[in-house]
């Protein structure tokens, strides 16, 4: 008498601790390959500093952090630097969502610099804000 067993395997490859990679069995069909979502372009720079505000101000609200100079400091900026991120917090809500919700960049630079907006965040009143930034958008 033959006994036959048929059962479906795969070779992976596993990472070891120091970097190396070793191959092994598994049980089952060999999953599909993972790859990256492809995104056309990149997020622009200052899209991704207004949510890092808007995040550190959540931070010292919470009382998680005491200051901006500490927050500075767990950051590894200046303190002046971090004051330049989180006034972009002091934006009208309508230019914030805008800044997040910007179109990616295929290539070069962005048409909008957080280096500009400082000129816009620099005024308090809101109706200000949003003339300076017509003209700037």
């Amino acid at each position: 008498m033959s006994l036959v067993v048929e059962r479906e395997f795969h070779l992976a490859s596993i990472g070891g601790p120091r970097g190396g990679c070793r191959r092994t069995i598994r049980l089952g069909a060999e999953p599909p390959p993972v790859t990256a979502p492809t995104t056309q372009g990149r997020i622009p720079r200052v899209a991704k500093l207004m949510a890092l505000a808007i995040r550190c101000d959540q931070l010292i609200r919470s009382g998680a952090v005491p200051d901006a100079t500490a927050l500075a400091r767990l950051a590894h900026v200046s303190q002046p630097r971090m004051n330049q991120i989180l006034n972009l917090t002091l934006l009208a809500p309508d230019i914030q969502e805008a800044l997040l919700n910007l179109p990616s960049v295929d290539r070069g630079k962005p048409e909008i610099s957080e280096k500009r907006l400082r000129r816009v965040s620099a005024n308090l009143c809101w109706v200000a804000q949003r003339q300076r930034w017509r003209k700037l958008a």
